[in-house]
């Protein structure tokens, strides 16, 4: 059960909310928020992920404001990528202290937000709070951890987030049900049906009768045999449909190294797209095939299959609600993709007829109720309404 949707009681001061990100899903998630703080937010993009293709683009596309942008991040192993940007965030804490911090989700900029608040005393606001792979051999299931255990507020997408919360003995009084802001950050960004046809009649698709994919996760990447699996089934599946492929420039560079050039060729291989056109590719593919986290909430609004190329998820309410199916590199991956294939028409249907897990569109307007509580109070999560 979602918290019920309140209007802030007043205006949140200027910058007062520091919202701390570094990366491309952080920077879409997050829009729909940072949009409805408005002056009250100050963007700070630690440079974990930045470059013009992958990070600068999306802040134009997204219409948010220019950020601060830390130095040093980006390229640098996790425990250097960490350790640099807490020492910036806390000069910059210390010298114009925010009233509110907010971080999404797992990533190393998140920890780093995370502990900046918590050194300073900060009242700290995890957005995606909850999600739990149970795979210790994720960075980023260490990193949700111990931002859980830092933050004030915790707002849960789901129920089964909030039950990972309270496994964890975290006070109830502590975690909110708001949903996921993805939900709207989906229905913002779709381009419209005009756009959409266009763009489809440019690259020469037909809807429903092509694949998407993308690949960048280390799991798939980092390992050659992992990366060759993969390639090897997408190219078995080009055999059928067209194959779209975003290509990360990771995955490209370790696919050359790994000298898989023979297994790219029969892809349709895409540079860097930004969100809107992945979107709008999404919304008529006949099928994805990601390891992205994102991607396996994105089809559940969207209404499109997926399979997922990894050892385990976060979001297993994907599976649940039937849009999703996961699988490691391999055999599987080809196996589970014609199966979804073969449903055609009917399985598509069915999944539009499906409601998203992720919530109704409306945790933004909630997470930005609560910081205006916390702000307007000077409050610590104590104070807050337990989740409905």
């Amino acid at each position: 059960m979602f918290a019920a949707v309140t209007a802030p009681a007043q205006q949140l001061p200027e910058r007062s909310v520091a919202v701390v990100l570094g990366t491309r899903p952080e920077l879409v998630k997050l829009a729909p928020l940072v949009r409805l703080l408005g002056p009250a937010a100050r963007l700070i993009h630690t440079g974990q992920h930045y470059d013009d293709s992958l990070s600068g683009r999306f802040l134009a596309e997204l219409g948010l404001p220019e950020p601060t942008l830390l130095d040093g991040v980006g390229g640098q192993a996790r425990a250097v990528q960490i350790s640099v940007a807490l020492a910036q965030l806390d000069a910059e804490f210390a010298a114009r202290p925010p009233r509110a911090v907010v971080v999404q989700g797992d990533t190393n900029a998140a920890l780093s937000g995370a502990l900046a608040a918590n050194a300073r005393d900060i009242p700290l606001v995890h957005i995606e709070a909850g999600l739990r792979s149970h795979d210790r051999a994720m960075p980023e299931e260490h990193n949700r951890v111990l931002i859980d255990q830092l933050s004030d507020v915790l707002c849960a997408a789901t129920e089964d987030n909030r039950a990972n919360l309270l496994a964890e003995s975290i006070p109830a009084e502590r975690i909110v049900v708001t949903g996921n802001t993805v939900v709207e950050a989906v229905r913002d960004t779709l381009p419209a049906d005009a756009e959409r046809a266009a763009l489809l009649a440019g690259h020469g698709l037909t809807p429903d009768a092509y694949v998407l994919a993308t690949v960048h996760r280390p799991e798939n990447t980092d390992d050659p045999a992992a990366l060759r699996a993969v390639l090897t089934e997408l190219a078995a599946l080009a055999e059928r449909l067209p194959v779209l492929v975003p290509l990360h420039p990771r995955t490209r560079a370790r696919a050359e190294a790994a000298g898989l050039d023979a297994l790219l060729a029969p892809l349709t291989l895409l540079p860097p797209i930004g969100h809107g056109e992945f979107l709008a590719l999404a919304r008529h593919a006949a099928l994805l095939v990601s390891d992205s986290g994102g991607v396996q909430e994105e089809v559940t609004v969207l209404g499109r299959p997926l399979v997922v190329v990894r050892r385990s998820t976060e979001r297993p309410e994907a599976m649940a609600a039937g849009f999703a199916e996961l699988v490691g590199p391999g055999p599987g991956v080809g196996h589970a993709a014609r199966g979804r294939l073969d449903e055609g028409t009917a399985g598509l249907h069915r999944l539009a007829a499906t409601p998203s897990p992720f919530g109704d569109a409306q945790a933004s307007r909630r997470i930005v109720a609560l910081l205006t509580d916390l702000v307007a109070e000077g409050a610590t999560a104590a104070h807050l309404p337990a989740a409905a």
